[in-house]
């Protein structure tokens, strides 16, 4: 966390930016009797700058924005220059016109009045002398003031927010620094309003979150008004201190920084948003994959909360709707995918396809994310049936075009399915069931498209058990001198997976009948054995089993 901005602390604007209102609320100009005369209405327009002038064409040689000091000299006595002043003023886009009362006019001229009025521009009149040179310098000092303020804001957001990213921090990390600096909750969506993270305080958020489809509608809305005006700013402020910056890089918008509630100046949450979506779009450049990079990270996120168990079941239901995963009247299935053989250069594309296979089943939803090298989670949402047929069906479905879809590049791989589910708070017991039934499969793919736990039976339970140390002790105690020996344990492997048929473990083994009973001898000579001992053989195979459950959760495994 940055130490330049208290979490929580928003930063201050002072006179970065001055309305109309603003100026004459100073207490240099209290004195000089000012009087809004006409376009009351629009004394919150910005001032950019103050131009004092008595030409009557000045209307050419502003910008827009500035405030325009004059006597009125060279109007006295023509109405209809009074008016046509006016009128250039509006084209101009000036903020507002001062005129000083005493050298051209005692009062108010009324042409110029009505002109202000219909034109919108707001007229005010000094009743008293006015030092418009000390107006001049205080308001322009104020101005620069800000400005340099808001150029050190800007300065600031760019240094630290650049050295978390160049440090490899996460995504979490850098969002959390931007919701520091904002003091306000940050939420990072795509472009289809689904959240991609979100930092900030934990209540606000949760209040955001728990009725984002209304939220995400609000915000679309703010786009679209902003799109239809003259505006082409990447960062939109709205109302309420709502700030929506567009993320954008390689030519291709993909996403949308919102932040909810700023409590500093609009110009200044510009620069915030601004700086922010830098950062945010150097953060997804400097990542591996730009297609998918945040997206996999935010299901990897809630799917890891979901599986962990690490948050309550009703935070939870706010984040998996505004993620776009349907909750009402829904079953849910943890479902996890385990590649055969490792991704081609190194690049695993199972999200993507599963992607697809969903897109060809609109009732099926789901959330889909990355687990170790070779492995991919996805959380199905199904319409709720309550015989659970709907369900079954739908991840079988699934599942087998998944193995179509891998079978055409010339892959395989296991699907293991965890049960059903209705309610959030059953899903952490079923992704654990989906991870173990998975992991399982690996070992003995079953011949069905996606295997249950009823299918992994004795094998599924000691590659659940296999990090406990008394399966080790039990390992070592049946299998003992074994282990120093590849060679014989690969022949009691054989020997029991072809049903202790000891012609057809000689056959596969490649070596003659006699040569291959002489092993089974040693075997049991080392192990002080009976092979026909059926008690003491089951146990052999247990061991077996489970060793090769430890052997395959061992350094670079999938568990």
């Amino acid at each position: 966390m940055s130490d330049q901005n208290p979490a929580g602390q928003p930063p201050q604007a002072t006179a970065e930016r001055l309305t109309v209102r603003d100026i004459l609320d100073l207490e240099l100009v209290a004195p000089w009797g000012a009087e809004v005369v006409a376009g009351a209405a629009h004394l919150h327009r910005a001032v950019r700058w103050l131009h004092v002038a008595e030409a009557l064409d000045v209307g050419v040689m502003l910008n827009g924005g500035e405030m325009v000091l004059t006597t009125g000299l060279l109007l006295a006595g023509d109405e209809r220059a009074q008016r046509e002043y006016i009128e250039s003023m509006q084209r101009a886009d000036v903020s507002a016109v001062v005129l000083g009362l005493g050298r051209a006019f005692r009062t108010t001229p009324e042409p110029m009045r009505r002109a202000a009025e219909r034109c919108g521009v707001p007229l005010i009149v000094l009743h008293r002398p006015a030092p418009f040179a000390r107006l001049t310098e205080e308001v322009h000092s104020r101005l620069v003031h800000g400005r340099f303020a808001a150029l050190n804001l800007s300065d600031r957001i760019r240094s630290s927010l650049t050295t978390l990213n160049l440090s490899g921090a996460s995504l979490q990390q850098v969002l959390d620094e931007i919701a520091s600096y904002s003091g306000c909750p940050a939420v990072l969506v795509n472009l289809a309003q689904r959240v991609l993270a979100s930092a900030g305080d934990k209540g606000s958020l949760s209040e955001l979150m728990r009725d984002w489809d209304r939220v995400s509608r609000q915000v679309a809305g703010l786009i679209g008004t902003a799109a239809s005006t003259t505006a082409t700013s990447a960062v939109t402020v709205g109302p309420d201190g709502w700030i929506v910056a567009s993320l954008e890089a390689r030519g291709r918008q993909w996403g949308r920084l919102v932040l909810f509630g700023y409590q500093g100046s609009e110009e200044f949450g510009r620069v915030l948003g601004a700086r922010a979506a830098e950062a945010l779009v150097m953060h997804r450049l400097l990542g591996d994959d730009l297609d998918r990079g945040w997206e996999d990270q935010a299901a990897e996120s809630l799917l890891l909360d979901l599986a962990s168990g690490a948050a309550r079941p009703e935070q939870l239901l706010t984040r998996v709707r505004a993620a776009g995963l349907p909750v009402n009247r829904r079953t849910f299935v943890p479902v996890v995918v385990r590649l055969l053989q490792e991704p081609a250069a190194g690049r695993d594309d199972m999200p993507e396809l599963i992607d697809r296979v969903l897109a060809e089943n609109p009732a099926v939803a789901g959330l889909v994310a990355r687990i170790g090298a070779s492995g991919t989670a996805v959380l199905l949402s199904i319409p709720y049936d309550r015989s659970d047929e709907n369900a079954d069906a739908a991840v079988h479905r699934v599942a087998v075009q998944v193995h179509e879809g891998l079978a055409a590049t010339g892959r395989t791989a296991v699907v293991g399915a965890g049960f059903g589910c209705t309610e959030l708070d059953g899903i952490r017991r079923s992704f654990v069931e989906a991870v173990h039934v998975a992991d399982a499969a690996v070992a003995g793919p079953p011949k069905a498209p996606v295997a249950r736990l009823r299918d992994v039976r004795l094998r599924g339970l000691v590659r659940l058990l296999r990090d406990e140390p008394e399966l080790q002790a039990f390992i070592e105690r049946e299998l003992g001198p074994l282990l120093q020996n590849p060679s014989l344990l690969d022949v009691l492997r054989t020997y029991l997976e072809t049903g202790r048929n000891k012609s057809l473990a000689a056959q596969v083994s490649h070596v003659s009948r006699p040569a291959f009973y002489r092993r089974l001898e040693s075997i049991e000579t080392l192990l002080g054995i009976d092979l026909d001992d059926w008690e003491q053989l089951t146990s052999l195979y247990v061991a077996l089993l489970a060793h090769e459950a430890q052997r395959a959760a061992g350094p670079g495994s999938n568990r």
